[in-house]
């Protein structure tokens, strides 16, 4: 095996770091500021592993050339969904997508997060803490911390489903004529969208519309399915008991997301998305990071449908009487999948243009189509 760089070891040892006293912070009998070291150093761990994890397995772009400085966790896990030797699924980086945005909120604003959901979270976060350094390094969470110290709660987990269900009803309750608690059921609120980064990654920010939105479809009386429909697609899968409880969070058959751009619908299940973000590159953008010749890659373009698809691989941004079209990480991967299966050469063929201005070649007058001068004057 080769000897591990200086950057790998001291990341990998940071992460472990913060993960205990995350850990620690939630097994801590002091309430003050239990919150938010839970959440920072949980957030924080992962931030450090995954940036450990893509250099050991030789994604040595862990800085921003042009910010100059290192990348940041949504750049983090989109790296490693994609890189050999980790492979993020869907579900594990949801599971911590879900933590990044509950540190976001816990950082810069306030939220409150009931204590079984944050068990739900904690653990789930140790369980694929450990998997991913199984996965990487061979490596088990048990070598560097004892069972007896990991998230440990008086109550048996209960599922994501209840918890959310149990989360809905409270705020609703908070929002009740005469409650004056509309500050606590939002901050509550905060928390439920946070968890809807476990099915959509574009749910990575959480706007104040977005929170105001809930509580005005709370307040009216709408179904949690409705309120928060992306929760629906959402499980978590619990093993073993005590000590020694796995928590993970899977996908189930839910009610379909969409992108629109219309006023009508259920205004309660729509969340705010900045397309800029989720379609952040340009036609070069995406055929260098694919790997593929600029002009090759129009062909391939085509070949896939990329140019036509506004919800899933592209956007057209419209400023004034010019259009860009834009792609997202979704049409990166196909364009990469495909480049391993498909000959690009045939398929620029089969697609490319002519230019404007070529002429198509006139036929000698012994061919057919031919069209001489006595033909014309007849």
């Amino acid at each position: 095996m080769p000897r591990e760089s200086y950057d790998v070891r001291a990341l990998r040892s940071k992460a472990i770091a913060s993960l205990r006293a995350g850990v620690v912070a939630f097994n801590g009998l002091d309430d003050d500021a239990r919150m938010t070291r839970v959440l920072l150093h949980l957030q924080h761990s992962f931030e450090m592993l995954l940036k450990a994890g893509l250099l050991a397995t030789g994604d040595t772009a862990v800085f921003d050339r042009k910010k100059r400085m290192a990348i940041g966790m949504e750049t983090c896990v989109k790296r490693c969904q994609q890189q050999a030797g980790i492979k993020l699924t869907d579900e594990e980086a949801g599971t911590i997508r879900v933590l990044d945005n509950l540190r976001d909120g816990e950082q810069h604003w306030h939220q409150v997060v009931e204590e079984g959901l944050l068990y739900l979270h904690s653990r789930a976060a140790v369980t694929l803490f450990d998997d991913l350094l199984y996965r990487i390094w061979g490596l088990r969470l048990a070598e560097h911390i004892p069972a007896r110290v990991l998230p440990i709660s008086a109550e048996p987990p209960q599922g994501l489903d209840l918890l959310v269900d149990q989360e809905f009803e409270r705020i609703a309750g908070l929002l009740k004529p005469g409650r004056r608690a509309t500050a606590e059921a939002k901050g509550r609120a905060r928390a439920l969208l946070a968890t809807e980064a476990l099915s959509d990654p574009d749910a990575v920010e959480i706007s104040e519309s977005d929170v105001n939105r809930v509580v005005k479809g709370i307040r009216e009386g709408k179904a949690r399915e409705q309120v928060f429909p992306k929760l629906n697609g959402v499980a978590s899968s619990t093993a073993g008991e005590g000590l020694t409880v796995e928590v993970r969070f899977v996908k189930k058959d839910g009610l379909p997301v969409t992108f629109t751009t219309e006023a009508a619908g259920d205004a309660a299940a729509i969340r705010e998305v900045d397309l800029e973000k989720k379609f952040h590159m340009g036609p070069y953008d995406l055929a260098d990071k694919s790997g593929i010749n600029r002009t090759r890659a129009v062909g391939l373009r085509r070949h896939l449908g990329l140019d036509e698809d506004d919800d899933h691989y592209s956007h057209t941004f419209k400023f004034g009487s010019q259009s860009h079209r834009r792609y997202s990480n979704n049409a990166l991967t196909a364009m990469r999948e495909a480049k391993k299966t498909v000959d690009i050469e045939s398929v620029w063929l089969a697609h490319r243009t002519l230019p404007s201005n070529y002429k198509m070649p006139q036929p000698a007058c012994d061919q057919p189509g031919c069209v001489d001068s006595k033909s014309r004057r007849s």
